[in-house]
């Protein structure tokens, strides 16, 4: 909002002495940011009030004209050629003098030449100090100030009539302050934090006859429009507003229209209240009928009105709208309608004073993607208490500037008592300096008095009582204007906080302060990310939401989109989807993994975890020279491969048992993964099915692993410090075993076996040989397996080998009941 210094100094006493500057760092500390502060006496700095003395035409210019002007200094008058169509004779003109720079128009006053006449200076309208965008001449003071002729001395300061002794405070307030949202308000918050007492506009309260009734209020909708007053006014005189009351505006921004269209702005300025007039000959046009009755009621579905804007709106059972006789003629809270605009002719009004419900106000707003100062504060709430008083101070000004004849006010109230607007809080002393902290003294510190709380309380507005029955309690009472801010005990707090300053208080710093780290689950999430892409996985994101359909999914109740309406049960699809759609834009395979949050439907209600999925297939090497430019697709332990690159470098050790549980993977070629002996996740390749649905190579694996199991079975140790493992320098030896075994027994079991009954000396195990088919038993194979064997403080000796390896053999008979062959 744009805070008038003039203005606000007339809402104060004593006058506010703080600079601009002062005044803006004051607010802004109190959470009133300041953006820009507008010093209009630099706009027109050199500009002098001047009286044409002469005006005669240009001898070489037809649109040219030469005046003589007296600026009042003791040498002549200045000669001065000016254009503008409305110059003439006797009139008193805002005069830039030689040497004056005029910064809107970014013009330096010079003695100039125009057309063979010598000029001296220059006669400025409007646009050329900056308060019009375009002015059809120059700018008269005798045409608008006739009410103030003692200001018109020739040669004084061109700037107090032209409204420029002023500086524009641009400031922002915060969602919960609607009160700031106003003059009256922004005093109120000026004289609280300086120490200044407030100086309320003086409004007298108007006599209302009791005439014959010349309208009927009837509100549909009282909840959302609880109360609406409505004013008959004859004998209007629609003209200019006066020069005070236009200055007043444009420093506001408002551009002024009419007396009475600025009354009803000048009143939302000022008490943060919005009023509409309506010409009361054309609300009785729009009603066709004699009597006029207005009503408050919401939209029906193909309604529409043109509103000031000159916009049809097509109007939704979300805006509320003011009715004559059951006819649109406004939308509520929001903009009025053209039909019954104020215009030069208008002779009789009806003013509307209301308050209309923020919630409705915002989205009847929202609906249309209209915006408006009126809106604006009702959004956020108005002073329900002061609307007749506001209603009184535009019905004062109407009557002293338009002749305006009050004949009747009918009011609809369904406002609860205005008591309720006005509550009490409890607040604890001993509990606000407990929050707050020491205040700085200069060498010492302090706790906030009592005094000092009492005095910034009462500057607020609010009345204090000490609590009946308890110490250092205080009952404080709110002021109405406050009522949507201060609920609790702990606003009234902030508040005393922010009025006091909050730069005034201690700064209390930790006595030691520790370098900033990463915590463990973070550290170990960022090694299983690096660990995956080391492996030459690219990590991939994906949206939680998926289509609905599956089991056990959970669908949104009020989705964006319906393809998007469930949340994803698992990651493995989407990577399948994903996988597809690269392949189908000409790209190669796509290998990456994806890390996120999945969630389900159980018995116990609704559950979700966080999970780790991949896939990888193709040819990694296509269109390389490494293999001739053959197709060579990564098989299923090249694949496998690659989750035991991540598990080495995590230090850990899984196992891999067979599986069959996921429809969309090979059923004889899944595993489940284990850990620690807990299941890690599964890994496979995609079911032939699958893969001809969706038109995908043979060669494609995915894996899905319950990040949780493997962020806890990770040695956090070992993965933050990496410390180096020596290695034996003594010779190894190897030994062979084949036998045959049930196809029923993995190669899983048979390594566990063997690892654990050499693990004296066995340094590692290896498969290098499986065989299926003649002088092979049915439902049997033949495997061989290479053990080397290893000592880390000498040389194994034949014995202590064959000892071990004996070992090794009696446990596969005695387990598997192997068949050895060697």
């Amino acid at each position: 909002m744009r805070i008038s210094l003039n203005w606000l100094r007339e809402l104060v006493e004593p006058a506010l002495t703080l600079t601009p500057e002062e005044l803006a760092e004051i607010l802004t500390l109190a959470g009133f940011e300041v953006e820009d502060i507008e010093d209009r006496l630099s706009w027109a700095f050199g500009v002098v009030v001047g009286r044409v003395l002469e005006c005669l035409p240009h001898p070489n210019a037809d649109k040219l004209s030469v005046t003589t002007v007296d600026i009042g200094s003791q040498s002549s008058p200045l000669q001065i050629v000016c254009g503008a169509a409305n110059i003439r004779a006797d009139i008193y003109v805002p005069v830039a003098t030689v040497g004056t720079y005029l910064p809107k128009i970014d013009l330096k006053i010079r003695p100039a030449k125009l057309r063979g006449v010598r000029s001296e200076g220059m006669i400025c309208s409007l646009a050329e100090v900056g308060l019009a965008k375009e002015s059809a001449g120059i700018h008269i003071f005798a045409e608008v100030d006739q009410e103030n002729p003692d200001l018109l001395a020739v040669g004084s300061d061109a700037r107090p009539l032209l409204g420029l002794d002023d500086v524009i405070l641009d400031l922002t307030a915060t969602a919960n302050r609607a009160d700031a949202l106003s003059m009256v308000g922004v005093a109120r918050e000026v004289a609280a934090l300086t120490g200044v007492t407030v100086k309320l506009p003086a409004v007298a309260k108007v006599e209302k006859p009791t005439a014959a009734s010349h309208l009927q209020l009837k509100i549909s909708a009282t909840q959302a429009n609880p109360t609406y007053i409505g004013t008959v006014i004859s004998q209007v005189k629609v003209a200019a507003s006066p020069h005070w009351l236009q200055q007043r505006l444009q420093a506001a921004g408002v551009r002024p229209i009419n007396n009475v269209v600025d009354i009803t702005n000048y009143i939302l300025l000022e008490w943060g209240q919005p009023l509409h007039a309506f010409d009361r000959d054309r609300l009785q046009l729009v009603a066709r009928a004699n009597s006029l009755g207005m009503g408050v009621r919401f939209a029906e579905a193909g309604e529409s009105l043109r509103t000031l804007d000159g916009q049809n709106r097509s109007l939704s059972p979300q805006n509320l709208l003011i009715t004559a006789n059951d006819k649109p003629v406004a939308i509520a809270g929001v903009m009025g309608g053209q039909e019954t605009e104020v215009h030069a002719g208008t002779e009789n009004l009806v003013l509307e004073a209301a308050l209309f419900d923020s919630a409705t106000i915002r989205r009847s707003a929202r609906s249309l993607g209209l915006r408006s100062e009126a809106s604006a504060r009702y959004e956020r709430g108005v002073n329900s208490v002061e609307l007749e008083r506001a209603c009184d101070r535009a019905l004062n000004l109407l009557q002293e500037i338009t002749g305006a004849v009050i004949e009747q006010q009918v009011m609809v109230d369904t406002r609860p008592n205005l008591e309720t607007f006005s509550r009490s809080i409890e607040l604890r002393l001993d509990r606000v300096n407990q929050l707050l902290g020491p205040i700085d003294l200069g060498e010492t510190t302090g706790e906030l008095q009592e005094e000092q709380m009492q005095q910034i309380l009462t500057a607020l507005g609010c009345e204090i009582k000490p609590h009946p029955n308890a110490a250092r309690i205080w009952s404080v009472k709110v002021p109405p204007y406050r009522h949507r801010d201060l609920e609790r005990e702990i606003d009234l707090i902030e508040e005393i906080g922010r009025v006091y300053g909050y730069d005034r208080f201690c700064d209390t710093l930790p006595e030691k302060t520790e370098p900033g780290d990463l915590g463990l689950e973070v550290q170990l999430r960022r090694e299983i990310r690096a660990a995956f892409r080391a492996t030459g996985l690219t990590e991939l994101i994906h949206y939680s939401l998926v289509k609905p359909g599956e089991d056990r999914q959970i669908v949104l109740a009020n989705p964006l989109f319906a393809e998007y309406s469930a949340l994803r049960t698992d990651l493995v699809s989407g990577l399948i989807e994903a996988f597809e759609y690269n392949r189908s834009q000409g790209n190669p395979p796509l290998n990456g993994f994806e890390i996120g949050r999945i969630f389900w439907q159980d018995e116990e209600g609704l559950a979700e975890a966080e999970a780790l999925a991949g896939i990888l297939g193709g040819d990694p090497s296509s269109g390389k020279w490494t293999r001739g430019g053959k197709n060579c697709p990564i098989n299923w332990f090249e694949a496998k491969g690659v989750l035991e690159s991540v598990f080495q470098r995590l230090g850990l050790i899984v196992e891999y048992q067979p599986n069959h549980q996921d429809s969309r993977l090979h059923p004889g070629r899944t595993a489940s993964l284990w850990l620690q002996g807990n299941r890690l996740g599964t890994f496979g390749q995609l079911h032939p099915g699958l893969r001809k649905q969706r038109d995908l190579p043979d060669e494609v694996y995915a894996f899905e692993l319950y990040l949780d199991v493997l962020v806890d079975c990770i040695d956090a140790a070992e993965i933050a410090k990496h410390q180096f493992q020596s290695y034996s320098t003594y010779p190894a030896t190897d030994r062979d075993i084949a036998f045959f075994a049930s196809t029923q027994i993995s190669v899983a079991e048979l390594l566990k076996a063997i690892s654990l009954a050499g693990k004296e000396i066995l340094e590692s195990v290896e498969l290098f040989d499986q065989y299926r088919g003649e002088n092979v038993p049915p439902g049997q194979r033949s495997l061989a397996f290479r053990l080397v064997y290893r000592a880390g403080d000498r040389t194994l000796t034949d014995s202590e080998v064959e000892t071990v390896h004996q070992k090794v053999r009696a446990s596969l008979i005695e387990k598997f009941h192997v068949n050895l062959r060697s």
